[in-house]
């Protein structure tokens, strides 16, 4: 096993939960990142959609859109 020393500003061990760590395996590393930027992924997603007026749709709206879809896709 191999050792990778990573320096890390105190802000972003407090994100990462990582203030008390003085190691931690690499796979665990890896799915901490990778939940950050889901996290920053999903807030994008909500203020593109607030942006564009899909936060406002009804459920009865949004499976209209998808039924469309649906349909488009059955007759090609």
């Amino acid at each position: 096993m191999k050792a990778l020393e990573i320096l890390i500003s105190d802000k972003d061990s407090k994100q990462y939960n990582l203030l008390n760590k003085k190691s931690i395996k690499f796979p665990e590393f890896v799915e901490k990142i990778n939940l950050e930027f889901a996290r920053k992924s999903l807030l994008r997603c909500n203020e593109i959609a607030k942006e564009v007026g899909l936060s406002e749709m009804t459920l009865d709206e949004i499976n209209a859109e998808i039924q469309m879809v649906r349909d488009a896709k059955n007759n090609n």
